[in-house]
């Protein structure tokens, strides 16, 4: 949940989805005389042209120039479709299948048909109320409806399988051999193309794309001698504070399958770096569902926002006890009017960005999403959302048992900061209270992180780490207080020891820094050399220990107190915006 106020006429909402299948459901095949079947929901006119919809400027007519567009959801349909679609998936009652998503049957029955051809009878679809054109049926988004590949024989079966479930279902056409897309309508032929041309034939333009850096200096800021205020300023800011208002409204313990909880610590309330969930209940197995984004860090180069979404991403599995050996990525751009040069240059050096650090981490990407055109209009002021990139990571973790939290566990114990820490404060939260943007955005070295990811996830595997939260937003300074307030452990934390490189002599880049590729680690004494040997040629150093006062104390580089605050006072800061906001609400 980020906030921004370019964001004010087009917001952005992301959701994600992972489903398991049997390896043995993974291939399709469609071959001339399988018939076409829709089944589940019926056809109207709600959501069409909604993907064309979601990548137009927004203007103050939109919402009743594009009131179809949204789709109306039947979550009872979807769950019947569900239950028809596994059964007769077990019993291999059809050959392919395809969802109708963005443009309707024209996409599903298009690229289910373009190895051989296809003809449609668009009369025979169900339809939810009379007076649909043809145009509309086959381009409608409705919702709960899947394009199945029937063999004849299989047919009843199917019929028989989908009325147990209550689900409707319907042969609307049959498969060729012509390729060539043929549609009917009453009988009267209203389209005719060959299937070469519908899936290759659009020209691919050359469009001009630019990119130039833009002329940023450092701020010139004189921080204070305490910078307790700051830190809990940044605790209480909308991008930084707690999100268990939000959280708690949906119930992430559906099937009880979550392994490592949103919410974690003493209380539970503690901000997790990633979510383990249990697909099968009966296995160790788990997967890991992280995410990374900074929409700040565009404003000075889209290239390291998006390495820095990935190294988040990543860094966020390797935090919770993951690794890297089976991780794959998926891609969410969301951008402005790409007809316009520089912005479809910052696209351009986002994605280049997005190829380079996959092929450095050894993680693909697998799917993704775009939208773009997201601009809107105030008068005759046209504006763009900020490029914005959310980058998702799912990780495969053998035994769920070896997950480690992200709370200080109990006093006496070694914090260690893993990584190095670089001027690089540019796009960072820090600035961000003053301001300020700044000129440096964090770098993300992928042969560094590669090896730095690596020897953590050595090090959780062999059960040396009891805490470990990433360094993201806030730096050093919110990753500590988070960590401490979720466990209910108080630390002590001295800036002198951080690795460090470039010139770091003011203990807020210390503390605020947000150079990417870094941890903050939980190590009993007894484990530090194991721990330290697992480590061995990456930087990491003990910067400060887990203490039984409730409080955080984070010395400065001379040797005073540059930080010192209760727990509880801390912790009552980051809780306190959307708690509020939701009171309100109420």
């Amino acid at each position: 949940v980020l906030f921004d106020e370019r964001f004010a006429g087009n917001p952005l909402v992301f959701c994600g989805t992972v489903g398991v299948l049997p390896r043995s459901a993974v291939g399709k095949s469609v071959t001339p005389g399988a018939l076409v079947v829709v089944a589940g929901g019926r056809t109207g006119r709600d959501g069409i042209r909604g993907a064309t919809f979601s990548s137009a400027a927004l203007t103050a007519e939109s919402e009743a120039v594009s009131a179809t567009a949204v789709q109306i959801g039947n979550p009872i349909t979807e769950k019947t479709l569900a239950d028809a679609v596994l059964e007769a998936r077990d019993l291999h009652l059809f050959t392919a299948i395809t969802d109708c998503g963005a443009g309707g049957l024209s996409s599903a029955v298009g690229e289910l048909g373009e190895a051989c051809g296809v003809r449609v009878d668009l009369e025979k679809a169900p339809l939810k109320y009379a007076g649909l054109s043809y145009a509309d049926i086959w381009i409608s988004e409705a919702q709960e409806r899947m394009v199945l590949a029937v063999p004849p024989a299989s047919l009843e079966r199917l019929m028989a399988v989908c009325r147990k479930h209550q689900v409707e279902a319907t042969v609307i056409g049959a498969f060729t051999d012509t390729k060539r897309l043929v549609l009917f309508f009453h009988g009267l032929q209203v389209a005719d193309l060959d299937m070469s041309f519908l899936h290759h034939g659009v020209p691919r333009p050359p469009r001009p794309a630019r990119w130039v850096a833009p002329a940023l200096t450092e701020p010139s800021l004189a921080p204070p001698a305490d910078l307790t205020p700051t830190l809990l300023a940044l605790l209480a800011r909308w991008d930084s504070c707690s999100r268990e208002p939000i959280i708690r409204r949906y119930d992430h313990e559906v099937q009880g399958g979550s392994a490592l909880k949103p919410l974690v610590g003493a209380q539970h309330d503690g901000p997790s770096d990633a979510a383990i969930v249990r697909p099968d209940l009966h296995a160790a197995r788990g997967l890991i569902v992280a995410n990374g984004i900074n929409v700040r860090y565009g404003d000075l180069d889209p290239y390291w926002m998006a390495a820095a979404a990935i190294d988040e991403a990543l860094r966020q599995i390797v935090a919770v006890g993951g690794s890297l050996d089976r991780v794959a990525l998926l891609d969410n751009f969301c951008w402005g009017d790409t007809t316009r040069p520089e912005i479809l240059g910052s696209l351009v050096r986002a994605a280049q960005a997005c190829y380079d650090m996959a092929t450095a981490f050894g993680t693909p990407f697998i799917s993704g999403k775009d939208s773009l055109h997201n601009e809107y209009r105030v008068g005759e002021d046209r504006r763009s959302i900020p490029g914005t990139l959310l980058i998702s990571a799912l990780g495969v973790m053998p035994d769920v048992t070896k997950a480690v939290s992200m709370d200080v566990k109990a006093p006496g114990h070694l914090l260690y900061l893993v990584g190095v820490t670089k001027p690089e404060l540019g796009g960072s939260a820090y600035y961000a209270l003053q301001g300020a943007v700044g000129a440096q955005a964090p770098v993300v070295d992928p042969a560094r992180a590669l090896a730095t990811f690596q020897a953590l996830s050595r090090a959780t595997a062999a059960g040396l780490v009891r805490a470990c939260h990433d360094c993201s937003e806030g730096g050093l300074g919110l990753a500590a207080a988070e960590m401490a307030f979720a466990g209910g452990v108080g630390a002590t934390i001295r800036l002198s020891a951080v690795p460090t490189e470039g010139a770091m002599d003011r203990d807020d880049m210390l503390l605020f820094s947000e150079s990417t590729s870094r941890f903050l680690v939980e190590v009993t004494p007894g484990q530090q050399a194991a721990f330290e040997q697992a480590l061995a040629g990456v930087p990491h150093a003990v910067i400060g220990e887990t203490v039984a006062e409730p409080t955080l104390t984070m010395m400065g580089k001379g040797g005073t107190p540059v930080v010192q605050a209760p727990l509880d006072a801390l912790k009552r800061t980051w809780q306190q915006p959307l708690e509020a906001y939701f009171s309100w609400r109420r």
